[in-house]
């Protein structure tokens, strides 16, 4: 079947519309499914996309005020939408021409769907998620920063349960190949002074590519005209994109990651803490067990099979230097972790370290490939 491969978007014109007076608004999150027609498993439908089952709240007046400003400022015909979310919280819709769709919650800046044209979701957002603020939501693409994994602060960071702030939003006029898109924007704050007493300017760009989703983020230090000289120093971090992707059930053989064989991986599952060095040899299987891998300085491309004659290719084209396999098995209520696998884009074995006025920029690329 036919492959698309990452590449970078050239400098062709494009439909463009940026805001700075924005107010803030909570992310969306894309989730999404391969389309080949399988049957369902057992007791479970394929989720198709638009399926929103979680408890829809009243929106609050603010956040239909925030949908109303981004709707004026940022939306594009056909293209860039917002809208009402699970939970009432607001949301950019991405719409290709060719009939895919993705969903970015701002709260997380949290990529909950991504929708093939068949109408069949790739990704995956856990049942019990919630849409309320009292927690990250729990699936999608979740954004770890400044801290991947446990630390000195909260798990993860703080960057997937913050509000993100729309910047822009794109749309190429090229009539054949629109690629619509949306960049978010976090930045330091009393709250993320309170856990990491840094500066920074983050930006996340979700783009929808007729035949893959990418997703660009970038973080800033910014140098001493934007704050006091005795605060311009340094600053150092990991960060990961925490890829949750649909699959027809871990427990089968047909579900495993490829890409990964002679790295060396830290196996959490062993000891989270201090966690043994263990070379991969072949594939990546699931349903032994929690799995819980970082692998360390990985080629561009990890395929996870999921198990419905397609794979998901997660190809890092920049700044990401390793990758993390999760799979949650019975740590989690009931048969939920059958239904989904991770396929993490890291930069953890090397920290990050920005001098005032660097820029740091990763990419990573999702597709469905036939096999």
């Amino acid at each position: 079947a036919l492959r698309a491969t990452s590449t970078s978007r050239g400098g062709t014109l494009r439909h463009h519309r940026a805001h700075t007076g924005m107010a803030t608004l909570a992310p969306a999150s894309l989730a999404s499914r391969h389309a080949t027609a399988t049957a369902p498993r057992a007791g479970q439908g394929a989720r198709r996309c638009g399926d929103r089952t979680a408890t829809r709240v009243r929106a609050s007046a603010l956040n239909e005020r925030v949908v109303q400003d981004a709707t004026a400022a940022f939306a594009i015909p056909n293209s860039v939408a917002f809208e009402l979310g699970k939970g009432g919280l607001p949301l950019c819709v991405l719409t290709h021409k060719n009939g895919s769709r993705a969903e970015v919650y701002l709260f997380g800046a949290n990529v909950t769907s991504w929708c093939q044209p068949s109408g069949d979701e790739v990704l995956y957002v856990r049942p019990d998620a919630v849409f309320d603020k009292s927690k990250p939501i729990s699936g999608g693409v979740p954004i770890c920063f400044p801290q991947f994994g446990p630390g000195p602060m909260q798990q993860h960071g703080f960057a997937r349960n913050l509000d993100w702030s729309v910047i822009s939003t794109s749309a190429d006029v090229n009539p054949d190949d629109p690629e619509p898109s949306v960049l978010l924007k976090l930045r330091h704050n009393a709250y993320t002074r309170e856990m990491w007493n840094e500066a920074f300017e983050a930006t996340y760009e979700v783009t929808l590519r007729s035949s893959k989703l990418m997703l660009e983020f970038s973080v800033r230090n910014p140098g001493e005209k934007e704050r006091d000289a005795a605060d311009a120093r340094p600053i150092t971090f990991t960060a990961a994109l925490h890829t949750y992707v649909e699959v027809a059930d871990a427990s089968m053989p047909g579900v495993f990651v490829r890409g990964l064989a002679g790295k060396t991986y830290l196996d959490k599952a062993a000891d989270v803490n201090t966690p043994p060095r263990v070379v991969r040899t072949g594939d990546v299987p699931f349903g032994g067990g929690l799995v819980d891998q970082v692998y360390l300085e990985t080629e561009a491309e990890a395929m996870l099979h999921v198990g419905t004659g397609a794979a998901v290719s997660v190809e890092n084209t920049a700044g990401w230097t390793d990758t993390a396999v999760w799979n949650p098995h019975t740590t989690l209520p009931g048969d939920m972790w059958k239904s989904f696998c991770c396929v993490e884009s890291l930069a953890v074995s090397t920290p990050v370290v920005l001098q005032p006025d660097e820029v740091w920029r990763a990419e990573t690329n999702l597709s469905v490939v036939d096999l």
